[in-house]
């Protein structure tokens, strides 16, 4: 079954257009990665699908469910993000357990304690954790606490941002690694951004390169294992990437 269809999908912000005709199709269970330069219009195409940037023609379509424009309650069961900033992305004045507990209050979903401590134990946080505050974590702590806070509503498929940019090259394997595990266990689709090609080989079984808006190639990881991309803007980025890393 197909997880998730962009068609013709053209983003804007006001006046200018972000995205030009990105068009995918993601299989159940396919980890998937955007990757770019910044300000290639990758993380526009995740807030699209999320409902954080309405302004866009073309079709989105999970799971065979038609994603209206804004907040869209049924199309969030289905489908939540997890954001790049574990700093910025908790409420600070909130405990973990009312972070966790809010997506099920909204939905109207009963067994929160229950399904709080089960979810805090799934992304590998004590149950002494449940009743802190953001300030009293670590930056992959926190991020911990996001990916579960996504999982609340049980979605097939999570939107990742960036999700280890922002924390310590020693926290960022502990979170991918966590990544790898829940995708595995809860039989999860992943829609992942970013620019960093490392982890998209150790995460993802395909890859778009997008560039000015536009998506220039689609890959296997197998590829980008042998250096084997076709696009010379997609060679590019390998040969970057591998200069960071050494």
């Amino acid at each position: 079954m197909t997880a998730l269809s962009l068609n013709n999908l053209d983003i804007s912000y006001g006046e200018t257009q972000i995205t030009h005709g990105i068009s995918l199709d993601i299989a159940e269970g396919e980890s998937f990665a955007l990757v770019g330069e910044s300000g290639s219009g990758k993380s526009t195409v995740l807030k699209a699908i999320a409902g954080l940037a309405p302004q866009w023609t073309g079709s989105i379509t999970a799971f065979g469910q038609p994603r209206t424009h804004g907040i869209d309650q049924h199309f969030a069961r289905h489908c939540q993000m997890v954001f790049q900033d574990p700093y910025g992305s908790l409420h600070p004045r909130k405990t973990i357990d009312a972070i966790l507990s809010e997506p099920l209050a909204i939905h109207g979903i009963g067994n929160q304690n229950g399904r709080v401590e089960d979810m805090l134990v799934a992304v590998g946080l004590d149950r002494k954790f449940r009743f802190r505050y953001p300030h009293q974590l670590s930056g992959g702590q926190r991020q911990r606490v996001a990916i579960a806070r996504a999982l609340m509503l049980e979605p097939k498929l999570l939107l990742l941002d960036e999700p280890t940019s922002a924390l310590d090259v020693s926290v960022q394997a502990e979170i991918l690694n966590l990544l790898k595990r829940l995708r595995r266990e809860q039989n999860l689709t992943f829609l992942m951004v970013t620019h960093n090609l490392p982890v998209v080989s150790f995460l993802c079984d395909r890859l778009a390169v997008m560039r000015h808006g536009r998506i220039v190639e689609i890959a296997d990881v197998a590829d980008l294992k042998r250096g084997a991309l076709q696009e010379t803007y997609s060679r590019e980025l390998m040969d970057i990437s591998v200069a960071h890393a050494g």
